[in-house]
């Protein structure tokens, strides 16, 4: 009794505190004039109006949607089962994914986080039924949705390294059951769920240094992520869930040590941990979309600046998962120190995200350019997640580069890749109030209802290995309205559109959107032409001779470089070789070699190249 009497107590006095957090937080809002949610020039699509067609952006869709349709619902489950003291039945998944007695942090990491992806798999299976329809998806959302209910138990984050980092999967997952797979439980399933979670959460958002000074028996092990927590919060909150959600989405902002010096314009990203903390602009954003917070808007905006400022040419970010300080040789040090350059699927996932929420409020194409740089120089050079969990992990921009998947199964880029894969029909397109603007040129095809007329509009192209889009228009009647094209910062002076054959009469300045406003009709036809010159990319200010080669959006890789020296001239006058991928450039001995990333297979690569 006396011990259940002190567990009451703690919890109480978490609880008060937690509350007192947020009627501070919701006061604080309040007082800073929060505004409504603010209208934005650019809206999204839902999932069913675009389909993907054949391409590797496709390709990559269907593998992560059929390897999670098919994985096993027992095994799935389990790590929930076991730590809540239910029967387990089902084989253990293994890697980080299943309870382990040989976890022992740092020797070994099996174990490390039980069932922590799972509401991704949720997430991505669910934004895949909306994107197919397909109902044996939609169906095994609801079974998972309702084997996991019963599992509900404070018993589950009993020493649990990172309960808030597990829970905001589960968060996503569920609002996602509710949101795209029509799952009638869960959004009560999520309430339970948040529940639980709550004594174990901190009555703020901690930074990961905080996090770890907290006692627990795996103390370097535990720097939680609270401060990621808001975005899902303020979408369950958007979703019906309930107003709690809006208050702990306030509660968990980290406005002292993250947004408030963001907003300033304050770099405070080095030594930080990258992914998560690009993750959490995403929060600010939504506190801009949900409560009108310019605040969170600049710390947004200047946050992912600061990013891109630190990019890699290929758009990656965050060598060995943390920001470097700007003005030093600390980036241009990694290339010779490691080989984790980029968390690529986690990192691909909260780059697509922000860029979006940034389109979507600014109407800034630039935003764009960035996205489709991460897309063809990262995330499609992924090698696909294997049946037994075995994920690429970390992308290489090394001195001595090679692709290599991550040594523990189920990783967290595991359940990242679906979601982000699942996205990528609504990454690229975008409404407006006068019509559509295209980002991405892919294969594909969208239908909207624009006024009276139901449109499709069908992209066939192999861009980027050209520059040559096309697009076909079905109209049920003649409407006017604009299609937006985004035209690269880095586009030549040869870029042209063509409508049925005729120069289009519109601006084409790189870096925006070129929009065509005309009454479109049944079979119209829009060519775009993108001129793409070779161009090179310094690594940064301190070194203008240590530079990557690219072509429009795509890098280009020296494979099996060797010790070959190269001047810029040279790089500059690199040859496709006849229709290939390939390129190659001539240097004072042999021609060199070199690849887009997703070409690369077990060669060996380099990413910059040191001239003279």
């Amino acid at each position: 009794m006396q011990k259940t009497s002190r567990r009451a107590f703690v919890r109480g006095s978490a609880a008060l505190a937690a509350a007192t957090a947020v009627l501070r937080d919701a006061h604080a809002f309040q007082a800073a004039g929060v505004m409504a949610k603010p209208s934005t020039p650019l809206m999204q699509f839902d999932y069913k109006d675009v389909r993907l067609l054949d391409g590797p952006m496709l390709i990559q869709f269907q593998h992560n949607h059929q390897l999670f349709l098919n994985l096993n619902e027992d095994s799935l489950l389990k790590p929930f089962r076991q730590l809540s003291g239910l029967p387990a039945p089902g084989e253990d998944m293994g890697g980080w994914y299943s309870p382990s007695p040989l976890f022992d942090p740092p020797k070994n990491m099996t174990g490390y986080i039980p069932g922590h992806t799972f509401g991704q798999y949720v997430s991505g299976l669910s934004r895949a039924y909306a994107a197919t329809g397909d109902k044996a998806t939609q169906a095994k959302v609801q079974r998972l949705v309702a084997g996991f209910s019963p599992t509900i138990s404070e018993k589950f984050y009993s020493d649990y390294c990172i309960p808030a980092y597990t829970f905001d999967k589960t968060n996503v997952g569920l609002i996602d059951a509710h949101e795209f797979a029509g799952d009638p439980q869960a959004l009560a399933v999520l309430n339970r769920a948040t529940d639980a979670v709550l004594p174990f959460l901190p009555p703020k958002a901690l930074n990961r240094e905080e996090m770890m000074a907290r006692p627990h028996k795996n103390v370097s092990f535990t720097w939680d992520e609270s401060y990621t927590l808001p975005e899902n919060f303020y979408l369950a909150y958007q979703r019906g869930a309930g107003a709690r959600y809006r208050q702990l989405a306030q509660r968990f902002l980290e406005d002292d040590t993250y947004f408030g010096p963001l907003s300033e314009n304050r770099n405070v990203l080095p030594g930080q941990h990258a992914y998560s903390h690009v993750n959490a602009l995403c929060s600010a954003m939504q506190a801009y979309l949900t409560d009108g917070s310019d605040k969170h808007l600049r710390a947004a905006r200047n946050g992912f600046s600061f990013v891109q400022a630190q990019s890699y040419a290929t758009g990656g970010w965050g060598p060995d998962e943390g920001f470097r300080k700007p003005d030093t040789d600390e980036l241009a040090a990694s290339l010779g120190k490691t080989h984790n350059s980029f968390e690529t699927p986690c990192g691909a996932y909260g780059h697509f995200k922000i860029t979006r929420y940034l389109m979507r409020v600014t109407g800034d194409s630039r935003y764009g350019d960035s996205m489709e740089t991460v897309l063809y120089n990262t995330i499609l050079g992924a090698r696909p997640i294997r049946t037994d969990g075995v994920s690429f992990y970390y992308s290489d921009f090394g001195q001595d580069a090679k692709k290599v998947d991550y040594e523990q199964k189920w990783p967290c880029c595991s359940g990242t890749f679906p979601q982000l894969t699942a996205d990528y029909g609504i990454s690229s397109y975008l409404r407006s109030a006068k019509g559509i603007n295209v980002n991405l040129y892919v294969p594909s095809k969208i239908i909207w209802q624009q006024g009276g007329a139901r449109v499709s509009l069908t992209q066939h192209t192999q861009y980027p290995a050209n520059g040559e889009t096309s697009m076909q228009l079905s109209v049920s009647k003649p409407e006017r309205f604009t299609i937006a094209l985004r035209i690269p910062a880095w586009a030549g002076s040869g870029t042209r559109v063509v409508v049925n054959g005729k120069a289009a009469d519109v601006q084409l300045t790189p870096g925006t959107w070129a929009s065509i406003d005309r009454t479109w009709k049944e079979g119209d036809r829009v060519e775009l032409s993108l001129d793409m010159p070779l161009r090179l990319s310094p690594l940064d200010a301190r070194h203008p001779q240590l530079v990557a080669l690219l072509y429009g959006p795509v890098a280009l890789f020296a494979i099996e470089p060797g010790s070959r020296a190269m001047t810029q001239k040279q790089l500059l006058a690199a040859q496709r070789v006849g229709s290939s991928p390939a390129w190659e450039v001539a240097t004072d001995g042999e021609k060199v070699r070199m690849l887009p990333y997703p070409e690369i297979k077990d060669e060996s690569y380099r990413l910059y190249q040191q001239t003279t």
